[in-house]
């Protein structure tokens, strides 16, 4: 079984070394799972490329700017049989992995999330991006009837074989809430599992108002899209060219 670390990075030479180094490599491997890691240099102008190939990981360039975009060329060029992420600003606890590993393991799980607002320390997120979280996670419980606590949470691990079956077209932030409504609306087993949020390193790139009404607005097409779809198929249903016998 092998294992692709997927870590996308702009302009994070603060926070990339503690993050690779967070990353417990012999403790997998004693766990019987092979290794890559990739970072996904979306553009970086300091030293985020340089210092991560020093440290190990395979750097692959992703010019065309976005959060969905870094992650999208990641996925691609993986190889991994399960992919797990987190940011390079040392807010995901990597460490972490081989625990949740074992619980993907034992529930069988298809796409791991995991839930940051439940132990979250104060020092860790500004009081509007707690609110923002909120508000966005509560509007994916509502709109997607999905059960888990923490729709925007940047860890998940999962199967790297049903990567193609979702349909997740985001190129910017919402590419996160995106992929697990797409993982829970497709049929996928899905688990919340939760973990310590850490202090970031380095500069904060989140505007809490324009990234927040991006994803509300990309919630709601979801919504929309997800429902045009269902009325499809209905449809389809009642052609009495599709009766079976």
């Amino acid at each position: 079984m092998k294992i692709s670390i997927v870590i996308p990075a702009l302009n994070e030479e603060a926070g990339i070394v503690k993050v690779l180094s967070d990353i417990p490599k012999q403790r997998l491997n004693q766990l019987g799972y092979d290794l890559e890691v990739i970072v996904v240099d979306n553009g970086s102008t300091d030293r985020t490329a340089e210092i991560a190939t020093k440290n190990g990981a395979r750097v692959i360039p992703q010019p065309l700017r976005g959060y969905g975009n870094a992650y999208k060329m990641g996925f691609a060029k993986a190889t991994g049989d399960i992919i797990a992420t987190g940011d390079a600003d040392s807010t995901y606890p990597f460490s972490d992995l081989p625990r949740i590993l074992d619980i993907m393991h034992k529930t069988e799980a298809d796409f791991v999330t995991t839930d940051r607002l439940s132990t979250l320390d104060p020092k860790a997120m500004t009081f509007s991006h707690v609110f923002g979280n909120w508000l966005l996670s509560i509007t994916t419980r509502i709109l997607f009837r999905w059960p888990f606590k923490d729709s925007q949470s940047g860890m998940w691990i999962f199967k790297a074989s049903i990567w193609q079956s979702l349909e997740v077209l985001s190129p910017g932030m919402p590419f996160s809430q995106e992929l697990k409504v797409e993982a829970w609306h497709k049929g996928f087993k899905c688990i919340e599992v939760p973990i310590t949020y850490g202090v970031r390193l380095g500069e904060v790139k989140l505007n809490t108002i324009k990234d927040g009404f991006g994803n509300i607005w990309q919630l709601v097409k979801k919504r929309m899209t997800i429902s045009r779809t269902r009325s499809h198929v209905d449809q389809d249903l009642t052609d009495p060219d599709l009766t079976f016998a």
